[in-house]
């Protein structure tokens, strides 16, 4: 199927890990055929190794560093993307990341981990759209995809920020695509199940190494809350994303897609 991607110039966040959602997004853009992608993070050297992963594939790509908490340092990042390619029609907003463990009680938590959760994934996802909204307007097209979590429905993890982050994000998703709309730009989300990333390592820090055994057992476990007996891939997340993000579904918008093999229903 051809996804229409030809001509269009895409602006993938969060793209610096070598086994992370933003690389394998921005590799199954060029895959289908786009023009140009441009890829940040705040780790320059890892999102230089994806661009060049994309140029290999003969898709044109720059890599930029950007913190996306800071709203200058996005706003230059993103000029320089429009000076290069002239336009951006596609934002995938990946950058995110947990910050904190699950299931520690609410008086054990630091607020300062809450204000830089939510400044992360909320504000800093709202930053990258404020930049290039604008743009997406005068060309009376454009297409968002944010990157939520199956976590904002799964409660057994306890009173977490992350999970609230990226409920927010859902929120942020179909308020915008209600607001933009009307001048021709399409706002989805997909919310990723867990993966086989380094997204949540801190999840494990200070755990003792487990057996094989008890790996298995803990595995066995995890095996069961997925009906399709998987977890997702980078790759999973990446056909989604790119999916939504293509003409093929341009009547889709304001939507919240959970690509995490049945463990959220």
């Amino acid at each position: 199927m051809d996804l229409a991607l030809g001509g269009k110039t895409a602006l993938v966040t969060g793209a610096a890990s070598q086994v992370g959602f933003g690389k394998e997004i921005a590799l199954l853009l060029a895959e289908e055929g786009i023009d140009a992608v441009a890829v940040t993070d705040i780790d320059l050297e890892g999102t230089e190794k994806t661009a060049e992963a994309v140029r290999a594939l003969g898709c044109r790509s720059i890599a930029l560093q950007a913190d996306i908490t800071d709203n200058a340092s996005v706003k230059a990042m993103v000029a320089k993307v429009v000076a290069e390619y002239g336009r951006i029609d596609i934002l995938c907003n990946v950058a995110g990341a947990i910050l904190h463990k699950d299931n520690v009680p609410i008086e054990n938590q630091d607020p300062a981990v809450w204000e830089k959760q939510f400044k992360l994934n909320v504000i800093g996802t709202m930053n990258v759209t404020q930049a290039v909204i604008p743009l997406m307007r005068e060309q009376k097209y454009g297409v968002v995809v944010n990157i939520g979590s199956g976590s904002t429905y799964q409660y057994q993890m306890g009173v977490g920020t992350y999970a609230m982050s990226k409920y927010a994000l859902d929120l942020f998703t179909k308020q915008l695509a209600k607001v933009e709309g009307p001048v021709g730009i399409r706002v989805n989300c997909v919310a990723p199940g867990p993966a086989p990333t380094n997204f949540g390592a801190i999840l494990h820090e200070g755990e003792p190494e487990m057996s094989p055994e008890e790996a298995e057992k803990m595995h066995a476990a995890i095996m069961g809350e997925f009906p399709l007996g998987r977890i997702c891939t980078a790759r999973d997340i990446a056909n989604a994303t790119v999916m939504l993000a293509s003409d093929v579904n341009s009547i889709i918008t304001g939507q919240v897609l959970h690509v995490s093999a049945g463990s959220v229903l």
